[in-house]
C-alpha cells in the first residue's frame, strides 16, 4: 500500500513539474531529457508511469481538464449570484485571477490545441472532449439564467456557449501574440453586450 502511494506521488510529481515546462515551451519543444532533469527522475522511472511521451501528454491533458473543471465549479459555487454574474466571473478569471493568475495565459488548451491536433489523435480527442464538456456546462448555465431572468431568452444556449468559447479562445491567442491583454478586455466587453438583457 505504501509503495502504491509513493508510486502515485512520483507520477503526480512528474505531471506537476512538467506542466510549467509544457506551458512555456509547448509539447514538442520540451524534450524527454528536459522533463527528466526538471523532475529529477531517471528515464526508467518515467517509462514506468508513462508508456511513451504521448501517453505522458495524454495524462497531462487529462489532469489539466479535470483540474480546470474543479476550478470552474469552485468559481461558480456561490449560487446566490445570478448566472450572468457567475459567467462574468469566469471570463474575468481568464483576464486575471488573484489565486491562479490569468487563466488565458496559463491555459494548456490555448497553448497546445493547434500543435497536438496534427501530432496526436489521442491528445486531440482529450482536448476536444474537454472543450465540449466545458461548453455544455456553460450552455446549461445559460439555460438556468434564462429561467431566472438574468440571461436573454432569445439566445440559443448551446450556440451561444460555443460562440463565447470561440471568442475567448481567439482572444487568448491574440493576447499571446500581442503580449497585451487588450484582446481579452475586448472579449469581455463583447460578451457583456451579447448577454445583456433586451430592454423593453
Amino acid at each position: 500500500m505504501k509503495r502504491s502511494i509513493k508510486s502515485e506521488a512520483t507520477r503526480q510529481h512528474i505531471l506537476d513539474t512538467s506542466f510549467e515546462l509544457v506551458l512555456r515551451k509547448g509539447f514538442v519543444g520540451v524534450g524527454l531529457q528536459e522533463i527528466l532533469k526538471a523532475c529529477d527522475v531517471p528515464k526508467g522511472s518515467f517509462y514506468h508511469y508513462f508508456a511513451s511521451k504521448e501517453a505522458f501528454g495524454c495524462a497531462l491533458l487529462e489532469q489539466y481538464m479535470a483540474d480546470y473543471k474543479v476550478r470552474v465549479e469552485q468559481l461558480w459555487q456561490h449560487t446566490e449570484q445570478s448566472v450572468y454574474a457567475r459567467l462574468m466571473a469566469l471570463w474575468q478569471a481568464w483576464i486575471d485571477d488573484p489565486i491562479y493568475g490569468s487563466w488565458a495565459e496559463n491555459c494548456l488548451i490555448v497553448k497546445l490545441a493547434a500543435e497536438v491536433s496534427d501530432l496526436s489523435e489521442d491528445m486531440r480527442q482529450i482536448l476536444n472532449l474537454g472543450v465540449h464538456r466545458l461548453t455544455q456546462r456553460v450552455a446549461l448555465l445559460l439555460q438556468e439564467g434564462q429561467q431566472q431572468g438574468s440571461i436573454p431568452t432569445h439566445l440559443d444556449p448551446f450556440k451561444t456557449a460555443q460562440v463565447m468559447y470561440q471568442l475567448w479562445l481567439g482572444a487568448a491567442l491574440m493576447t499571446k501574440l500581442a503580449q497585451d491583454k487588450a484582446p481579452l478586455h475586448l472579449a469581455l466587453e463583447t460578451t457583456k453586450q451579447l448577454l445583456q438583457p433586451i430592454q423593453e
